[in-house]
């Protein structure tokens, strides 16, 4: 018995030996799968090939089967480098549809910004850029043609243009008033700057070189500082501060150029002389009268009218 028993101990022991090294070949085997895993995550497809290949030469072991679960999940951690990959492209793929919508903005900004220069005021107001040397325009009629000449050469030609004159035989021989010429408002000049909304707050504004400007834009030379010379900021209108008729002052109804006769005009700049802003001299369309129909140079003048769009 105690021989058998001996045996039995010894063969017990010989087993657990035997055990012990297959752990320690599994482990090795372990460590091995777990290179190929990182290999795997660092290489991708190629490491887990690397790892496929070990666990093959294994496969007389007993741990083959777990080596070859290992490459396996050598594989998988391939895949997941493609997969960070693929992360990466879908980074690139926002990075771009980021792009896209900076884009589409820029393309909206400049879509508001074409809709800021379609929305700007056209002209519809101006002090004609040439004069007359005499009081006679050609009567309302000639004054009216020179309105629209000057402005369709200034690209506003599709406009009906009344120019600012009272008469004293207007349609059906009767008076005619400057006001009832020029329509509604409102009114612009040609640098898109409002000049009067209505009637009433046209009559009730005072001159100003950088508002009354004439076709081209320019202001109108007078008495402001640094404007060039001849002074002629004299504009015929033979009107009254309403902008009703002041007759007597027409010149014949624009159809004279009698040195017996004169004119009466307002100031464009509002301004009197050395540049004076006394009351006196502020009007647009109702400041003094003339030297004479027959010349409308003296006393600042450059036989000049104002042009309105009227509203029809």
């Amino acid at each position: 018995m105690r021989q058998a028993r001996a045996l039995w101990i010894a063969w017990t022991l010989g087993a657990a030996v035997g055990v012990g090294a297959c752990g320690d070949d599994d482990a090795s085997d372990e460590a091995d799968a777990m290179s190929g895993v990182r290999a795997g995550g660092e290489g991708g497809a190629s490491a887990a090939g690397s790892s496929s290949a070990s666990g093959s030469g294994a496969m007389n072991d007993a741990g083959s089967g777990g080596r070859a679960g290992s490459a396996g999940a050598a594989g998988t951690a391939g895949g997941s480098g493609a997969s960070a990959d693929a992360g990466a492209d879908a980074d690139a793929g926002a990075a771009g549809s980021s792009a896209g919508s900076g884009g589409s903005a820029g393309g909206t900004g400049g879509s508001s910004g074409a809709a800021a220069d379609a929305g700007a005021a056209t002209m519809t107001f101006f002090v004609t850029s040439t004069g007359s040397a005499t009081a006679d325009l050609g009567g309302l009629q000639g004054a009216d043609l020179k309105s629209q000449d000057l402005a369709a050469a200034a690209g506003h030609g599709d406009k009906i243009w009344r120019a600012y004159l009272s008469v004293e035989q207007g349609p059906e021989n009767l008076p005619g008033d400057a006001r009832d010429r020029i329509g509604a408002g409102p009114w612009h000049n040609a640098d898109g700057v409002l000049v009067a909304a209505d009637l009433t707050e046209l009559h009730a504004r005072e001159g100003d070189p950088t508002v009354f400007l004439d076709e081209t834009g320019e202001p109108v030379p007078g008495q402001w500082q640094g404007s060039p010379t001849p002074n002629v900021h004299d504009i015929l209108t033979g009107t009254n501060r309403d902008g009703t008729l002041n007759a007597g002052y027409t010149c014949e109804d624009w159809t004279s150029a009698s040195a017996d006769l004169t004119a009466w005009v307002g100031h464009s700049d509002g301004l009197g002389p050395q540049g004076s802003a006394d009351a006196m001299y502020r009007p647009w369309n109702s400041v003094h009268e003339n030297g004479g129909c027959n010349d409308t140079a003296p006393r600042g003048g450059g036989g000049r009218i104002y042009c309105f769009a009227a509203d029809e």
